[in-house]
């Protein structure tokens, strides 16, 4: 009996758990393509590359397991850059299988070749290889699966010529591998956990700040016991949301609830307990959000501990395991109180209410805070929020909480604008029964517009919700701070009627132009059971808070100032 190579990649995705692939149509796939069904894999097709693989990424990230995407040679690859590197530097565990032109014809310039696509998917990869013999595909899957997911998770290439996947192989000679996946997580040693709780018990203002390794290595409940056993505040400033309920009293918030501490009047905190989370933008940069602090930090990956500034205890393990065994030992110990500290971290969540009273603009269009709050208000307790763009998600951002990991998702270190479509194709497979709302701007959803196709074709009901401002927000209004009028260039868009887009696409749309309006806006595209798209007029003029904080002094005379970065010194 033989067997081709595309019925041998789909069987051994079926064995090592997938139920659904993430695509778009390319002739290198088909001897894959039409095996899936027989294998119990689902296929959803979308109408970009790029969204697949937004798609795969964020499978992973609601699910915390494997997201797949399977997309063709040349135009594909290239297309599906984008996701492969938001996941690299993300570090969600996806692979993606790139199909390519015959082995035997290399150096022919044949039909989307040409170049190679491992030499150029290696940097932004855990690891990329070209598998060459069918009967090795299931062996060569199992070890992308446990490259991807085991360690520091993130994303694997496999390239699968056409040849290699029409061509059959003797299924008496094919190995298909017992382990798919394994338990990785190693062990914290024990002198660090005592040594972190050592440091951690002479703390005045302590605080817990979590990121995705948290998410990966399924330790939300550890975290909570643990946070509970201390009594320390906890911050999630990256793809972390929902580890800790929004609810819980030690849930502290986002990036910016930590920033608000000074201007509140209290000291920032004198030791971080950083678990799974990177130094980097989502912690300050180089200045830091709590400079000064002694640091005990908890990482899969040496390379990250001590990265930014100087780590007291570092903690080598598996995100899980370090918080059972800090768990384990801490319940030994007595705490001081740190309650009126917790009362005052968490109660910093909400101090951007101070900020925003008067709902009155220039243009008499919606004040974007006031928009993204009643938006937020009209969603359903368990919806995923899925954040693209820059200042009109970060408005939401505000009002957005989730009570489970993977209820909010948004963009991480590469900044990519246009995955909003994506995500919530992935996140509906991974959680079917949770509405979906999409958050962007109109500069964002641009990208990837299309994607209400998919949406419509594959009975996806996501609601997304368009902050129309007819600019691109945090770029005008960078350009402005710091050149004047005189330097707005390229940051002016089109008062366009996206929510006809949705209807053209079998959706449901309709323009909003008042906030009283959206309650029972967002109600009716809840209700329509299909692809909805709220077109929501907003101010142009108001700018968000985080755009100030990312553009630094624009005043500086001794410095030249650098939108989103550090000022370099004249």
């Amino acid at each position: 009996m033989t067997i081709n190579g595309g019925q041998l990649l789909a069987r051994a995705l079926a064995q090592a758990g997938t139920t659904e692939v993430f695509t778009l149509h390319g002739g290198h796939l088909d001897a894959f393509l039409v095996a899936c069904a027989g294998e119990g894999i689902r296929l959803t097709d979308t109408r970009h590359e790029a969204s697949a693989g937004h798609a795969a990424d964020a499978y992973a990230r609601v699910t915390g397991g494997l997201g797949v995407c399977v997309i063709t040679s040349g135009p594909g690859f290239t297309n599906a850059y984008t996701a492969i590197a938001n996941s690299y530097l993300d570090r969600t565990p996806t692979l993606f299988v790139v199909g390519a032109p015959p082995i035997r014809e290399t150096e022919t310039n044949p039909l989307q070749g040409g170049f190679d696509q491992i030499a150029a998917a290696t940097p932004v990869t855990k690891w990329a290889h070209r598998i060459t013999d069918p009967a090795r595909i299931p062996e060569i899957v199992a070890l992308a699966v446990r490259k991807a997911t085991t360690g520091v998770p993130g994303p694997i290439l496999l390239e699968v010529p056409i040849d290699v996947m029409f061509g059959e192989a003797d299924e008496h000679v094919v190995r298909y591998p017992v382990n798919y996946t394994i338990e990785a997580r190693p062990a914290p040693a024990s002198t660090a956990v005592e040594a972190a709780l050592d440091l951690l018990q002479t703390a005045k203002n302590p605080v817990i700040v979590i990121g995705g390794g948290v998410t990966f290595s399924g330790a939300a409940d550890a975290l909570v016991a643990f946070a509970e056993t201390v009594d320390v505040p906890v911050f999630y400033p990256g793809k972390s949301d929902g580890a800790i309920p929004a609810s819980h009293r030690l849930a502290g918030g986002g990036l910016l609830a930590l920033g608000t501490l000074p201007a509140l009047g209290e000291p920032t905190p004198d030791v971080v307990m950083i678990v799974g989370a990177r130094a980097g933008m989502f912690t300050g940069g180089r200045a830091s959000l709590f400079p000064g602090a002694r640091i005990v930090q908890i990482d899969i990956d040496a390379s990250e501990l001590g990265r930014m500034h100087d780590v007291a205890v570092p903690i080598l393990a598996d995100c899980r395991e370090a918080l059972l065994a800090l768990t384990a030992a801490a319940a030994t110990r007595t705490w001081p109180d740190w309650s009126g500290w917790v009362q005052a971290t968490t109660g910093a969540k909400h101090a951007h209410r101070a900020g925003f009273v008067d709902e009155t603009t220039e243009s008499g269009k919606p004040h974007p805070y006031f928009a993204a709050r009643a938006i937020v208000d009209a969603c359903p307790p368990d919806t995923i929020f899925v954040m693209d763009g820059a200042e009109a998600p970060s408005w939401a951002e505000f009002f957005a909480t989730t009570e489970t990991p993977g209820g909010v998702l948004r963009l991480g270190y590469l900044g990519c604008l246009g995955v909003g479509p994506g995500f919530a194709i992935g996140a509906h497979r991974a959680r079917p029964d949770a509405p979906i709302v999409i958050i962007t701007g109109d500069g964002a959803a641009g990208f990837h517009i299309q994607e209400f196709d998919t949406m419509a074709r594959h009975n996806i009901p996501v609601v997304t919700v368009i902050f129309n401002n007819a600019v691109w927000g945090m770029s005008i209004h960078g350009q402005e701070a710091v050149y004047g009028e005189r330097g707005v260039v390229v940051s002016e868009l089109a008062d366009s009627a996206y929510e006809k887009v949705a209807e053209a696409f079998g959706g449901y749309g309709e323009r909003v132009e008042s906030t009283t309006r959206i309650g029972d806006a967002m109600k009716r595209a809840f209700d329509a059971g299909v692809p909805a798209c709220l077109n929501v007029e907003i101010d142009p003029t108001v700018v968000h808070p985080i755009t100030t904080m990312m553009l630094g002094d624009v005043t500086s005379t001794d410095e030249i100032v650098v939108p989103y970065y550090e000022n370099i010194p004249r």
